[in-house]
C-alpha cells in the first residue's frame, strides 16, 4: 500500500518547495500503527528555517494526517534513515535557483530539470544510515533565499533513549581511555607539532572551536599576564637611586670608572668615587613568554588555514570537484579575524617565541588555559578516526560498530584489570582514537585472581588462512591456565533487525555470516586443520531481552555456539552474562561446548589419558642402575590393579636416596616404556622389569611436601605434567580432577591433603588447602564445602560441579578472596 505523503511545503515569493515520502520508519507496517506508537512515545522532531521572505511553511502532522503550519504545534518525527524523500522546487520568477548541501553526494542529487528560465529543481534525498540534524539551502546567485534544518531519526533505535546514549557512551568511554594518556602526552612531553594535520579534521575542529578561541583571546587582552622587568641606564654617580647586584658587578668589572676625591668611599687607604654607574628602573612588561606563545598560536592557525584554503581552491588531479565558494569564505573570515587580533598594538609589540611554554599560567590562568586547550584539540585532534566533531549527519551504523566494541571493553574493564590498549594512538603529533580496520586497535585485560589474559580486538584481520582473510568486528581471545592456545570468540555488530514475526531478531543472512566466520578461522600446527574460533555471534540493536531468550537464534548459542544477542545501551544484560560465563568457565567446560574447534584432538587424547607408573627409588645403588641401564624393577607381588596399562614410567627419589645421590627429593625423571619382562632374583621371587626408551626431565620437580611413595602409584600423564606436589598424583575421580584444576586457575599454591602419609596407601583426599582456606569434596553429603579455618562458610551441591562448573568457580572464588 502506497502511503507517501507531502511532508513539507514551503511557499516564498520566489519559489515553492515540496518534500514527499513515507512519514514512518521500517519498524511499523503502516502509518496507522505508527500513529498509535507516536502518540504513546510523545517524541518530537527538531525543525527550523531561515528565509528572507516567506509566505507559509507547513509540516505533515501524524496525528491529524494533514499539513499544519509549523507555528501551531510540535511535530512527531517524520524523517528517518534509509528512506527516500522526493524534493521538488518550482520557481515563481525568472531568478535562477540552485540547491546547496554540505555533503557533495546529497548536493549533486538535486539537479535542474527543464528549460530556462523556468527550470525546476528536483531530486531524491536519501540519508542511508545517517541520523541527526541536516541542513540544506536554496540560493539565487550568492543570495541565500531559504535555509532549512531538520532532524533525521534512526529507524532501529529509540532516538531519545538509545541513539543519544550511544553517542554519550562512546564519548564517555573515549575520554575515559584518553584521560591519563592526554595528561601524559600533552602536559609532560614537549609540544612537537604536526606540520600536516588531517585537513578535513582540522577544519571541522577549528570551525567548531573558533568562537571559543576568540573569546579566550578577548579575555587575555582584558587581563593579560605581565611581569616586573628591570631596565638599566648609565647615569652620573650622583643620579644613581638604586644599586642592585648587577650594578655592583658593573662597577667591580670597570675600575677605570673610579676617581679619587676627598668625599668618597675609603678603600685600601684611598678615597674614591665612581664617575658613572647603572641605575635600575622597575616597570611592568607584557612581552612575556606566555603572551608570545599565544601570539605564535594565532600565527600558526593562520598558516594552517591559509594552507587549507590553498588545498580547497587548487583543482584536484583525480576528482573533478567544483570549488566550494562558501567554504572558502568561511576560511577567509577566520583568517581575517585572527589577523585583526595580531594588528592590535598589544600583539604587534610582542617579540617572537624561542622555546615552547608549558607552565602554570598556560595551564591554569583564565583565557590562556582555554586558548591552549583549544589549540591542542585542533592540532592534536582527539576525534574518532574518520568521524568529525561537527557533521550535518551521523552514520549510525558506524557509530553502532564503535559503541559495541567500546561497550564490551567497558564491561570487561569493570570486572578485570586493564593491562594495555592501542585504541588511543599518536600519529604525526595527533592523538587518534584508532578504530579503523587494522590489527592495532585492541584492549588487553587480566583476570585479577587467575592472572589469565583477555584480549579484545577491533576488526582484527586474520591472515594466513587457507581461503580468504576474514575481518570480524570484535575478536575476544581468552587465555586459560594449562592451555597453550586461546579460546577465541567472534562478535559482529549488525545494524539491522529482522522484524518479521512476533519476536524480532538478527537476519538469517547475518547468522550465515557467523557460520562463515567460525568455519574460516582455522589453523594447522603440523597436522590437520583445527578451528580456533569457538563461537560467533551477531550483536544487533533490540531492546526486549526477556522475550528474545525464547528466540531460536538465542537458544542456538547453547547448541552450536552460533547465534545473536540484542545489544543497546539499556539492553546489555544478555551480553554481560554471556561474556562473564566465557571468562569464568574452566577450559574443559568451554572445550565441551565447541564443535571440533582448535584443541579438539588434544582434548580427545586427554580423555584417553596415558597411564603413568611412578616407582619409588630408595637407595643410591638402585638409582644408578635404573638411570644408567634405562630400566626400573619392582617385585611382581607388589603390582596390583591396572599396572599393565602403564605406557610411561616415572622415578620417585626418596629422601634417603636424594641425600646419597645429591639429586632432588621427588619426581624429576620419566620415560616411555619400550618393553616389559619378568626376571628372576635372589630367593626366586619374580620381578617385573620395565625397559625405558630414554629418560626425560619434567619442567619442575614434583615435591613430596611431607608425603611419600612406599612402592608405586598409578597416575596419568596430564597430572604428571601439571602437578607440583606429590599428593596431586593421587586424584582418581573426575570430580577431584575438575575441582583441582578449578582451584589451580585461582592460584598455583593449592596443597592437596591425603588421609595417609604414603600416597599408595591413601584412600581419599581430605581437602584442598589454599592459605587459611580449604575446599572439601564430601561425597557422602553430596556437597563441596568451603572452610576458613574450622568454620564452614559455604556449601555447594556436588551436582553443580558437573552441570554449572562456572557457577561453582565463582562461588569458591568469592569465598576465598572475600
Amino acid at each position: 500500500m502506497n502511503e507517501t505523503k507531502e511532508l513539507l511545503v514551503v511557499e516564498t515569493p520566489d519559489f515553492s518547495l515540496y518534500m514527499k515520502g513515507e512519514p514512518f520508519d521500517e519498524r511499523y507496517e503502516s502509518l496507522k500503527e505508527y500513529k498509535q506508537r507516536a502518540g504513546l512515545e510523545n517524541e518530537t522532531m527538531s525543525f527550523r528555517f531561515d528565509a528572507k521572505q516567506w509566505d507559509s511553511v507547513e509540516l505533515y502532522d501524524v496525528e491529524t494526517d494533514r499539513l499544519v503550519p509549523i507555528q501551531e504545534k510540535d511535530f512527531a518525527p517524520i524523517f528517518f534513515e534509509n528512506r527516500v524523500y522526493q524534493l521538488v522546487i518550482t520557481p515563481k520568477t525568472d531568478r535562477k535557483l540552485f540547491f546547496y548541501h554540505e555533503h557533495p553526494g546529497i548536493r549533486e542529487a538535486v539537479t535542474p530539470v527543464g528549460k530556462e528560465p523556468h527550470q525546476i529543481l528536483m531530486g531524491n534525498l536519501q540519508f542511508m544510515n545517517e541520523v541527526g540534524l541536516t541542513t540544506f539551502a536554496i540560493y539565487s546567485g550568492k543570495e541565500k533565499l531559504l535555509e532549512i534544518t531538520f532532524e533525521i531519526f534512526p529507524s532501529k533505535l529509540n532516538y531519545k533513549e538509545d541513539y543519544q546514549r550511544l553517542l554519550n557512551e562512546v564519548s564517555e568511554e573515549i575520554y575515559n581511555l584518553a584521560f591519563h594518556f592526554i595528561k601524559k602526552t600533552f602536559l609532560e612531553a614537549s609540544p612537537t607539532l604536526s606540520d600536516k594535520p588531517s585537513p578535513t579534521e582540522f577544519f571541522r575542529l577549528v570551525e567548531h572551536y573558533f568562537p571559543s578561541f576568540c573569546q579566550a583571546i578577548d579575555r587575555i587582552e582584558a587581563q593579560p599576564h605581565h611581569e616586573l622587568v628591570s631596565r638599566y641606564e648609565k647615569v652620573r654617580a650622583d643620579r644613581i637611586k638604586r644599586l642592585d647586584s648587577k650594578g655592583r658587578n658593573h662597577l667591580r668589572k670597570n675600575p677605570q670608572l673610579f676617581y679619587e676625591t676627598e668625599r668618597g668611599i675609603p678603600i685600601g687607604g684611598r678615597t674614591i668615587f665612581p664617575e658613572k654607574g647603572l641605575n635600575v628602573k622597575k616597570s611592568l612588561s607584557f612581552d612575556t613568554v606566555e603572551n608570545r606563545f599565544v601570539k605564535w598560536m594565532m600565527e600558526r592557525l593562520i598558516h594552517q588555514l591559509t594552507d587549507l584554503k590553498r588545498r580547497v581552491v587548487t583543482p584536484s588531479e583525480i576528482y573533478n570537484f567544483q570549488v566550494d565558494e562558501r567554504l572558502v569564505r568561511r576560511i577567509d573570515s577566520m583568517i581575517f579575524r585572527l589577523r585583526s587580533f595580531l594588528r592590535k598594538p598589544f600583539w604587534s609589540s610582542l617579540g617572537t617565541i624561542k622555546q615552547s611554554v608549558l607552565n602554570m599560567v598556560m595551564q591554569m590562568k583564565v583565557g590562556y588555559r582555554d586558548a591552549f586547550r583549544i589549540y591542542l584539540i585542533v592540532n592534536r585532534g582527539l576525534a574518532l578516526q574518520g568521524e568529525l566533531l561537527k557533521m550535518s549527519v551521523k552514520d549510525v551504523a558506524t557509530l553502532y560498530e564503535y559503541w559495541t566494541y567500546l561497550k564490551v571493553g567497558q564491561i570487561l574493564r569493570r570486572k578485570y584489570v586493564a593491562v594495555d590498549q592501542s585504541v588511543l594512538l599518536v600519529r604525526q603529533g595527533q592523538l587518534f582514537v584508532d578504530l579503523v580496520q587494522n590489527q592495532r586497535a585492541k584492549q588487553v585485560f587480566r583476570h585479577s585472581q587467575t592472572g589469565e589474559r583477555i584480549t579484545l580486538s577491533f576488526q582484527k584481520r586474520s591472515k594466513n588462512l587457507p581461503t580468504v582473510p576474514q575481518k570480524p568486528d570484535i575478536m575476544l581471545e581468552i587465555e586459560k591456565k594449562g592451555k597453550n592456545y586461546t579460546y577465541d570468540y567472534i562478535f559482529d555488530a549488525k545494524y539491522r533487525v529482522d522484524l518479521k514475526g512476533e519476536n524480532p531478531g538478527p537476519l538469517e543472512e547475518d547468522i550465515n555470516t557467523m557460520h562463515r566466520y567460525r568455519d574460516a578461522h582455522v589453523v594447522s600446527q603440523g597436522g590437520p586443520y583445527e578451528r580456533f574460533a569457538f563461537g560467533a555471534y551477531v550483536l544487533f540493536p533490540w531492546q526486549d531481552e526477556d522475550n528474545y531468550e525464547r528466540h531460536p537464534f538465542y537458544q542456538s548459542i547453547n547448541k552450536v555456539n552460533i547465534g545473536g544477542l540484542p545489544f543497546l545501551p539499556m539492553s546489555t544484560k544478555l551480553v554481560e552474562r554471556f561474556i562473564d560465563r566465557l571468562v569464568e568457565s574452566n577450559p574443559e567446560e568451554l572445550q565441551q561446548e565447541g564443535i571440533l574447534p582448535k584443541g579438539s584432538i588434544s582434548f580427545w587424547e586427554s580423555q584417553l589419558e596415558e597411564v603413568v607408573l611412578v616407582g619409588s627409588v630408595n637407595n643410591i645403588g638402585d638409582y644408578q642402575k635404573f638411570k644408567r641401564g634405562r630400566y626400573f624393577e619392582i617385585g611382581a607381588s607388589q603390582l596390583k590393579g591396572e599396572w599393565q596399562k602403564a605406557e610411561l614410567l616415572a622415578l620417585y627419589v626418596t629422601e634417603a636416596a636424594a641425600i646419597q645421590t645429591g639429586v632432588q627429593n621427588g619426581i624429576h625423571f620419566f620415560g616411555e616404556i619400550s618393553d616389559v619382562e619378568i626376571v628372576e632374583s635372589v630367593g626366586n621371587q619374580p620381578r617385573v622389569r620395565f625397559h625405558i626408551d630414554r629418560w626425560q626431565t619434567l619442567k619442575e620437580t614434583i615435591r613430596p611436601v611431607g608425603y611419600g611413595i612406599q612402592s608405586y602409584v598409578l597416575t596419568t600423564k596430564h597430572l604428571l605434567m601439571q602437578a607440583k606436589e606429590l599428593p596431586e598424583l593421587f586424584m582418581k575421580s573426575g570430580e577431584e580432577v575438575k575441582l583441582w584444576r578449578m582451584l589451580r586457575r585461582l592460584t598455583t599454591e593449592v596443597h592437596t591433603e591425603l588421609d595417609e602419609e604414603y600416597v599408595d596407601r591413601a584412600r581419599k583426599i581430605q581437602a584442598y588447602q589454599i592459605g587459611h582456606d580449604s575446599v572439601v569434596l564430601d561425597r557422602n553429603a553430596g556437597e563441596i564445602q568451603v572452610l576458613h579455618g574450622e568454620e564452614v562458610r559455604k556449601r555447594i551441591m556436588l551436582e553443580l560441579l558437573e552441570k554449572q562448573p562456572s557457577r561453582v568457580f565463582k562461588v569458591i572464588r568469592g569465598e576465598i578472596f572475600r
